[in-house]
C-alpha cells in the first residue's frame, strides 16, 4: 500500500529508498542514511531537499546534528492546502487565457484547420447558408474570389450564380478558369463584369471546382454523382493557393 501512494506522490526510486528509511527510524541523520541506503552523503542531502519541498519530510536542526523526520498529520496537511491553492491559480490563469482567445480573431493567433463534407442532398442548400459567411470573411482578406471552375457547377446551380452577384457587395469580384463551354459563353453574356472568367484550353478540361475564399478552400464536384463539396478553413493554405491563381492569372 505504501509503495502505492508513494507512486502516486511521483516519487522517484531514490526518494521512494530514503524516505522508507526516514519512516522507519522516525529520526535520522544524513550519514547514517546514507550508510543504509547506500548512497552519497550529496545525493542524501539532494533526495532529502526534494522531500522536504514536497512536504513530506522536516528538518530538525535544534543541536549539532542535522536530523529528517517524517511530516506529520497537520504537516501533511499543508500539501493538500497547497496542491489546492496551486490548482486554484492554474484554473484561474486558464480561465484568463480562454477569455484572452475568444477575444482575438482566429486568424490573428494560429491557423486551425477545420474541414467539412456536404453531399449531393445539401449542396445547394449549403450554397446558399455559406455564402454570406464566405462573404463576410472574405471582406477582412482578399476582395477576390479565385481558383478554377468546372463548367457544370454553373450548369447545375446557374440559379444560385445569379442570386449571389444579386447579394454580393459591389467590392468583391471574382477571377476563375473555367472550360470552354455552352454555359460558361452564356454566363460571360449576363455581363457581370466583376465575373471574370478565362477560358483554360487545351485538350483537358477541369473535372472539379476551387475556390479561394478569404480563409476558405472550398472544392466542389459535379462532374459526377455524387455531388459533393469540401470546405477547408484555413488561413495559412488558403494564402498559398490565392498567390498560386494570382500569379496564373498574371500569366495566362
Amino acid at each position: 500500500m505504501l509503495e502505492k501512494l508513494l507512486n502516486q506522490f511521483g516519487l522517484g526510486e531514490k526518494e521512494q529508498v530514503i524516505y522508507r528509511l526516514i519512516l522507519e527510524h522516525g529520526k535520522i541523520a544524513p550519514t547514517l542514511l546514507g550508510r543504509l541506503a547506500r548512497i552519497n552523503r550529496t545525493t542524501v542531502y539532494s533526495v532529502a531537499k526534494e522531500l522536504k519541498e514536497k512536504g513530506l519530510i522536516v528538518e530538525d536542526l535544534g543541536g549539532r546534528t542535522l536530523y529528517y523526520l517524517p511530516a506529520r498529520e497537520n504537516e501533511l496537511e499543508k500539501i493538500i492546502k497547497r496542491e489546492n491553492e496551486e490548482m486554484k491559480r492554474k484554473e484561474n490563469s486558464i480561465r484568463e487565457l480562454q477569455q484572452f482567445l475568444k477575444n482575438i480573431p482566429e486568424s490573428k493567433t494560429y491557423s486551425v484547420p477545420k474541414i467539412r463534407f456536404i453531399d449531393e442532398s445539401d449542396l445547394e442548400s449549403y450554397l446558399y447558408e455559406a455564402a454570406p459567411r464566405w462573404i463576410k470573411n472574405q471582406m477582412t482578406t482578399d476582395k477576390t474570389w479565385w481558383g478554377f471552375q468546372d463548367h457544370t457547377f454553373a450548369e447545375k446551380y446557374e440559379k444560385w450564380i445569379d442570386w449571389f452577384w444579386k447579394k454580393v457587395p459591389e467590392t468583391i469580384d471574382l477571377k476563375l478558369f473555367s472550360n470552354q463551354s455552352i454555359i460558361e459563353n452564356k454566363m460571360k453574356g449576363k455581363e457581370i463584369t466583376r465575373r471574370q472568367i478565362r477560358f483554360w484550353g487545351g485538350e483537358n478540361n477541369f473535372t472539379s471546382t476551387q475556390w479561394i475564399v478569404g480563409e476558405y478552400i472550398i472544392l466542389i464536384v459535379t462532374n459526377e454523382r455524387p455531388y459533393y463539396l469540401v470546405e477547408i478553413h484555413d488561413s495559412v493554405m488558403a494564402h498559398n493557393m490565392r498567390e498560386v491563381f494570382k500569379t496564373l492569372w498574371e500569366k495566362k
